[in-house]
């Protein structure tokens, strides 16, 4: 054979071997190409799926409840400004008030009614049970009573005791429940409003009630900023007796 002939025979041979080897790798390219689609298909499902139980969450909050209640208003600039909060959100909650500043201002006493919150007793001035003080108490949680009545027309039948200080007698004696608390951030005694929110972040749950204290311009910031997060993961407020009962 010629040296013409053989080179023309390599360059052939060599011809038919490129165009087996890029047959060869065409084929491994669409099947990379089928691997990448369904992989893609995969996580648009996947992330389909997870918002989905995500929405679910957010759309279940009948199963998440908890409380955020206010003690000692109500205050004439602060408790307002709460309220004016608590409606732009829809929100509830549960005011245990003094009769003593329930009678200096008894147009948020009548605000707190119509908008569908809880008031609850939390005694005239404030005082704290003692075994030497009992009748004293009690006076004044009858006088509160009476307080809040004039102004709404409502029976009252919870009572906070301040500082948790409590007679069970009381309870048959004048058809009141106390209500305590789960969560406490000690709010008045601080004036970091991010600081309180964070406390209560921190320890809050389903079912829990938050203690608060509507008369410090940190509490109500604090509270607004725990209610738009917790609103966030899917939790409904509602006030203490439906924690309590249902």
């Amino acid at each position: 054979m010629s040296l013409t002939k053989r080179i023309l025979s390599c360059m052939l041979l060599l011809l038919l071997l490129a165009l087996v080897l890029l047959n060869a790798w065409h084929g491994e390219q669409e099947k990379r190409q089928e691997k990448t689609d369904f992989s893609a298909v995969f996580c648009e499902e996947k992330e389909i799926m997870e918002t989905l139980a995500d929405a679910e969450q957010v759309e279940g909050p009948e199963n998440k409840k908890i409380a955020i209640t206010f003690d000692d208003g109500p205050h004439p600039v602060y408790t307002k400004q709460l309220l004016d909060g608590l409606q732009e959100r829809k929100v509830k909650a549960t005011f245990f008030v003094t009769g003593e500043q329930a009678e200096n201002y008894p147009e948020l006493i009548e605000r707190m009614d119509e908008e569908g919150h809880l008031i609850g007793n939390h005694t005239y001035s404030h005082v704290q049970l003692r075994p030497s003080n009992r009748d004293t108490f009690k006076e004044e949680l009858i006088r509160t009573n009476q307080v809040i009545y004039d102004i709404t027309g409502k029976e009252t039948e919870y009572v906070r005791p301040p500082y948790g200080a409590w007679d069970k007698t009381f309870e048959t004696e004048l058809n009141m429940f106390p209500v305590l608390w789960t969560v406490d951030p000690l709010d008045w005694c601080s004036s970091n409003a991010g600081c309180i929110a964070r406390s209560i972040l921190a320890k809050a749950g389903e079912n829990d009630i938050i203690l608060m204290h509507d008369e410090y311009e940190s509490t109500v910031q604090a509270a607004l900023m725990v209610v738009d997060q917790l609103l966030k993961e899917g939790y409904e407020f509602v006030t203490v007796d439906e924690i309590l009962f249902d």
